[in-house]
């Protein structure tokens, strides 16, 4: 079966006044459909790097990235465009809402340059919404009367407007505290086991522990199961030893 994302040899450099960045170096990656999968690293390890080039935001400098099979380097900004709009589905720490409009206008939003009338816009929307358990009461608030989880939730239910197949997570628990975090998981919790495919990026460990599978990057270096323990947080090799018990039982 066809990995969703396929990633082989994935350099990333950046050329400036000061010289050259070599932030990725020799990326292997792949992901399966309906996996969560976790990339937990500190800053500057490439994280953000990594994201912008499985969210086709930005382009390898070598190596061959493939998504749902197809060689992103061989679509055009037009085909990529198209992929960005109805297969990926992007969440963002910042949330990314616009105050002024309500809940439903933000969810629509990415909808408002298709050719989808007004009034499936907006079944769409409250399908969205319905799908991260927001409170339909809150529909019709601005974003800045919600809780930070609430608007989080929104912004999930925005990136799932499209019905994409696959997710694309930026550290979303960064600016909400431990109890909103973990009602923020469970909305990807619920995605998943809709069949969604989510690969969540974070620095945090217990966030990262919750996913089915883990993979470190440092130095702009992907570390999988055979990581150095040093390299890995104690509490994602606890949830990973667990795990791996509970398969073998």
């Amino acid at each position: 079966m066809t990995p969703v994302i396929e990633m082989q040899g994935i350099h990333r450099i950046f050329e400036s006044e000061a010289g050259l960045a070599h932030i990725l170096h020799g990326i292997d990656f792949r992901v399966e459909a309906g996996e969560f999968v976790a990339i937990i690293g500190p800053s500057g390890s490439g994280k953000s790097t990594l994201m912008n080039i499985l969210g086709c935001l930005d382009t390898p400098t070598a190596g061959t990235y493939r998504l749902s099979g197809l060689n992103v380097a061989e679509l055009t900004d037009d085909e990529l465009a198209e992929v960005r709009a109805h297969e990926i589905g992007f969440v963002f720490q910042s949330f990314n809402l616009l105050p002024r409009l309500s809940v439903l206008e933000n969810v629509m939003l990415p909808l408002a340059y298709t050719d989808c009338p007004r009034h499936e816009r907006e079944r769409r929307a409250v399908h969205a919404l319905h799908a991260v358990a927001l409170d339909v009461g809150h529909f019709d608030h601005r974003v800045n009367e919600l809780s930070g989880g609430q608007m989080q939730r929104v912004a999930i239910a925005r990136a799932l407007v499209n019905d994409p197949a696959i997710i694309l997570a930026d550290e979303p628990t960064g600016n909400l505290d431990s109890h909103t975090g973990a009602l923020v998981m469970q909305t990807f919790h619920r995605l998943k086991d809709a069949g969604k495919t989510i690969v969540l990026i974070t620095h945090d460990a217990h966030v990262a522990a919750e996913a089915d599978r883990m993979v470190t990057i440092r130095d702009g270096r992907i570390y999988h199961g055979d990581a150095p323990y040093d390299e890995v947080p104690e509490v994602v090799m606890a949830a990973a030893d667990t795990r791996q018990k509970e398969a073998t039982r």
